[in-house]
């Protein structure tokens, strides 16, 4: 029988918990719709375990905006989603989405485990 594959040695990590989320903007509400979601992530960057939060146009297609959330571990993630900032930006979310949203969440380093929070549908 044939050994499992490997990825080979795997370096240091600082243990992370990483959200990306994708989401598809009415281009006719594009300009508002970036305005606040560039509120939400300056208001997310001084949130206390959150290591970093950007909020980015896709290179393809300038109408889907991507979110990249780095937290130091999964309970920093929760505490975001209770914030006042985030539940503003939820209320209002649903005013510029066109489409579906997509959400991937996974944790860096550390003892690897799978965890879901906090995602629901906008429909």
């Amino acid at each position: 029988m044939a050994a499992e594959p490997t990825l080979g040695p795997r370096p240091s990590v600082q243990p992370m918990y990483v959200v990306l989320t994708s989401v598809p903007v009415d281009p006719e509400r594009r300009t508002e719709a970036l305005e606040l979601m560039d509120e939400l992530a300056e208001q997310s960057r001084a949130e206390p375990g959150t290591l970093a939060y950007h909020a980015t146009a896709d290179l393809s297609d300038p109408n889907v905006v991507r979110f990249v959330e780095r937290y130091e571990d999964v309970e920093a993630a929760e505490a975001h989603i209770e914030t006042e900032h985030y539940e503003r930006f939820t209320d209002r979310l649903p005013e510029f989405v066109d489409g579906e949203m997509e959400t991937t969440q996974f944790q860096v380093g550390g003892d690897v485990h799978t965890h879901t929070f906090g995602v629901e549908s906008l429909d």
